[in-house]
């Protein structure tokens, strides 16, 4: 029984140790990543290359509304963490673990905007762990407001749409600034799935539900948005 008990224990220390050097393994190559994008082009460069982009909508020409609803549905500890989120990442990391996948990220608005400017949409651990890294910078450079500005206008919405001044008009015929409550929060849905939800009214609508759940929820007031009228 002893000779069993001492087998089972250096199996155990051998099955961590190897996820030790797994996780090491992992982080360095995430690590890595991040350093050949800075490599190609700074932050400060895609950060600028970002700002010149046809429709670019700087924050204070875009309603409160629509921000609040982008923070309550994407990342409410947005204004509180650091760049990532130890609560969402954790979450993610049992669920995908327990369906063997990728599926949630528990990325947060800042690790949104780095794969945004830096990286590709391909869902890869290494990635997930060079957005960890991008974010912290991206935190030391840059407010939070202007984060969330560039979260925006770095965003696809579907249709071949970048950014939300090219998107309001493109699939609401009017611009960012004159969106309803309605119209804000449908449009802070879009992003989690721009195919789906640019194509799909019914679906888009569901969305813009959820998105006002999540408002009331994290204490954001969704307007009219939730009413039948709603502006539309």
């Amino acid at each position: 029984m002893n000779a069993f008990v001492r087998i089972v224990k250096r199996l155990l220390l051998v099955v961590c140790l190897a996820a030790v050097i797994a996780c090491a393994v992992t982080v360095w190559e995430g690590y890595s990543m991040y350093r050949d994008a800075l490599a190609a082009h700074s932050i400060e460069q895609v950060v600028e290359d970002a700002r010149n982009q046809p429709g670019y909508t700087p924050a204070d020409e875009l309603p409160q509304r629509y921000l609040d609803a982008v923070v309550a549905v994407e990342d409410h500890r947005f204004y509180s963490h650091g760049g990532i989120d130890l609560i969402a990442i954790c979450r993610a990391a049992f669920n995908d673990l327990r369906t063997l996948s990728l599926r949630e990220g528990g990325s947060t608005i800042t690790q949104q905007l780095a794969k945004n400017l830096l990286f590709t949409q391909d869902k890869r651990f290494t990635r997930k762990i060079a957005e960890v890294f991008a974010a912290f910078d991206l935190e030391a450079a840059y407010t939070k407001r202007e984060i969330l500005e560039l979260y925006v206008n770095t965003s696809y919405f579907g249709d071949g749409y970048t950014g939300i001044g090219r998107a309001a008009p493109g699939l609401l015929g009017t611009s960012p600034a004159r969106m309803t409550d309605f119209e804000c929060t449908l449009m802070a849905g879009i992003p989690n799935a721009p195919s789906v939800f640019s194509e799909d009214p019914d679906a888009a609508l569901a969305r813009q539900r959820v998105v006002v759940q999540q408002m009331e929820k994290y204490g954001f007031d969704p307007g009219d948005a939730g009413s039948a009228e709603g502006g539309q």
